[in-house]
């Protein structure tokens, strides 16, 4: 294993080439602009294809051309870029094609700031664009997750013929930390029957998302709806600690469960009975493992760089079995271990607000 220093977006962008990336095209934009950088000076060297496209939605439908052509295929962007290719992921996703989309998130709403955010988690969770679709969404909690969950990413993406998100964000995309890639690591081998690669010998493939008749549509969109079933049945990824005899649970991912993780530390340090759930899948949500946890006397606090996105998610999970409360900072803040200490101890002296 070759272990090297590198920054989050970095790692993230030779994992895609070693999972077998074909084509990247993206645009810059803050914080996200080491990933482009990164391809265009690997990628074309090791046999792939890197357009920088004169916009994000150009770069979308790029994507969602070579996906149809069965290329491993993958964009990035930050938070208003993401948002110029909402129409393009809702078709891709219409389309069933493999692609992974990162969006390494930055403040908002508008142009926001380029500080590090969690503000675009509905628009990741729930579907940014028009229709009835899901994206597989996975969140990186540090930079050697950044480099192993892109690879996943991919996997995902083709097993599923399922767009894949990488939901990061400015921290993650600009820290340094030791990262190890297999030495021997070689891209899986996929079938694509569906594919649009001429069709010699067989009849054409054909990659449409225009539904006329209702009925037709319908059964299409349940179709998807059924996968997305057996995707929360086969694909949640979660991690816990010191959940057992924990009174209260504290819910985040990515950066802030780095946060939370160290909130939980200083609290057993004092005596404090403190958990930690941290999602990896934000879709399909870890809901019956979290519900699992849930019972009127332990509480659950959520993390989070947002107005209150994922603290959502984990009331429907915990259905008032438990409390909720929010611990968070907003505007590219990042909220601070002392910060979500001092929510746990309101909480147990009951002075807490759900």
């Amino acid at each position: 294993m070759a272990r090297v220093l590198m920054k989050g977006n970095e790692a993230l962008s030779e994992a895609a080439i070693r999972a077998g990336l074909q084509a990247f095209y993206g645009y810059p934009i803050t914080p996200q602009n080491e990933v482009p950088g990164y391809m265009a000076e690997h990628l074309p060297l090791r046999g792939g294809v890197y357009l920088q496209a004169e916009s994000e939605v150009a770069a979308i439908n790029m994507v969602y051309g070579a996906a149809g052509a069965g290329a491993r295929v993958m964009t990035s962007s930050s938070s208003p870029g993401i948002s110029l290719k909402q129409e393009g992921i809702s078709y891709i996703a219409a389309a069933q094609l493999p692609c992974v989309i990162v969006n390494v998130v930055r403040s908002g709403p508008g142009l926001g700031g380029i500080q590090p955010s969690q503000g675009d988690y509905f628009q990741a969770v729930k579907g940014g664009g028009h229709g009835d679709y899901r994206l597989i969404v996975l969140a990186p909690g540090n930079v050697q997750e950044m480099a192993d969950l892109t690879t996943l990413a991919f996997d995902l993406a083709d097993k599923w013929r399922n767009p894949v998100m990488i939901l990061s964000d400015g921290i993650l995309g600009q820290m340094m930390e030791p990262v190890e890639f297999a030495e021997d690591q070689k891209p899986a081998k996929v079938e694509k029957p569906w594919a649009t690669t001429g069709a010699q010998g067989r009849k054409p493939n054909v990659v449409n998302t225009l539904d006329i008749i209702a009925e037709q549509a319908e059964k299409n969109l349940g179709r998807l709806l059924e996968k997305y079933e057996r995707i929360k049945e086969e694909e949640v990824r979660w991690q816990e600690a010191n959940a057992e005899d924990a009174d209260v649970i504290l819910v985040g991912y990515g950066t802030s469960a780095r946060v939370a993780r160290s909130a939980m530390e200083l609290a057993r340090k004092e005596g404090l009975k403190v958990g930690l759930f941290r999602p990896i899948t934000l879709f399909p949500f870890p809901e019956k493992q979290l519900q699992a946890l849930a019972k009127p006397d332990r509480s659950f606090v959520t993390v989070e760089m947002s107005a209150g996105q994922l603290i959502e998610d984990v009331r429907l999970a915990v259905n008032g079995m438990s409390p909720v409360y929010l611990s968070n900072r907003l505007g590219g803040m990042v909220p601070t271990p002392e910060d979500v200490l001092s929510k746990i101890r309101d909480i147990l002296e009951g002075r807490g607000k759900a």
